[in-house]
C-alpha cells in the first residue's frame, strides 16, 4: 500500500548544504517511488537576517562568522563543490562572490506555494545564487526568476514593492526557531520527525522507509 508523507523543508537560498540535501533527498525519493510519495513545503530560514541588501564578500563573511582562515574557507568550498557534483549539481565559481539578504526571496516563495510553484522557484533561486553568481536580494533578478518559472511578473513586482507576506514569513521563522531549528537544512516529516543537515541519499531513504512504516 502506498504511503504519503508531508515534508517541510526549512532552508535558506544561500545555504549550499540545502541544495546538496535536496539533491540527496530527491534521489532517495526516486528509489522509494511509487511506494512512498511526498508533499513538499519549503519553509523560511535566514542564515544572515541582518545582512544588508548590498551583501558582503563571501570569504570575508565566512572567516568572520566561523572563525576560519581563507585557506580553510577555500577548502570548504572545494568540498561542497565536489559533493554537489557527486549528486548532479554543479556549483558555479563563487570565489570572490558575495552573500546577500534573502528575506524578499522568502516572501516570494511563500506566495508561490499558492500556485504550486514553490519547488520550481526555490530551485531557480538556488541556481541564481550558486550557478549564476546572482543576487537574490536584487528585485530585477527576482522578477526575472519568478517570470521564468511561470509566476505573474506584475504581481511579483507588487509583492516586492510592498510588505506583503512579511508577517507570514516572520511568523513561520519564529515558529521553527522556537521548535529548536537553528541550522539548515532541516526536513520535518509529518510534523513529528526531524532529519537535520544535508544527509547522504541512504540516510534519507532509510528514514523515510521507517517513518512510512510507522505512519
Amino acid at each position: 500500500m502506498s504511503k504519503h508523507l508531508k515534508l517541510d523543508i526549512v532552508s535558506d537560498i544561500s545555504c549550499p548544504w540545502c541544495i546538496i540535501g535536496y539533491q540527496s533527498l530527491k534521489q532517495a525519493l526516486t528509489k522509494l517511488a511509487p511506494n512512498i510519495s511526498v508533499d513538499i513545503t519549503w519553509q523560511p530560514f535566514e542564515l544572515n537576517p541582518n545582512m544588508p541588501k548590498e551583501g558582503q564578500d563571501i570569504t570575508e563573511h565566512l572567516t568572520e562568522k566561523y572563525g576560519i582562515n581563507v585557506e580553510q574557507s577555500e577548502q570548504n568550498r572545494d568540498m561542497i563543490k565536489q559533493q554537489g557534483l557527486e549528486l548532479g549539481y554543479e556549483f558555479g565559481n563563487r570565489g570572490g562572490g558575495r552573500i546577500y539578504n534573502t528575506f524578499d526571496a522568502h516572501r516570494l516563495l511563500h506566495w508561490a506555494k499558492e500556485y504550486d510553484k514553490q519547488t520550481e522557484l526555490k530551485l531557480a533561486l538556488f541556481d541564481l545564487y550558486f550557478k549564476q553568481n546572482g543576487n537574490p536580494s536584487d528585485h530585477q533578478s527576482l522578477l526575472d526568476v519568478s517570470q521564468r518559472v511561470g509566476l505573474d511578473r506584475k504581481k511579483t513586482k507588487q509583492i516586492l514593492e510592498s510588505n506583503e507576506y512579511e508577517k507570514d514569513v516572520r511568523e513561520l521563522q519564529r515558529h521553527y526557531q522556537s521548535a529548536g531549528i537553528n541550522s539548515v537544512p532541516a526536513v520535518i516529516v509529518n510534523n513529528r520527525h526531524l532529519i537535520s543537515g544535508g544527509q547522504p541519499v541512504d540516510v534519507y531513504e532509510q528514514a523515510m522507509r521507517q517513518i512510512a512504516q510507522e505512519a
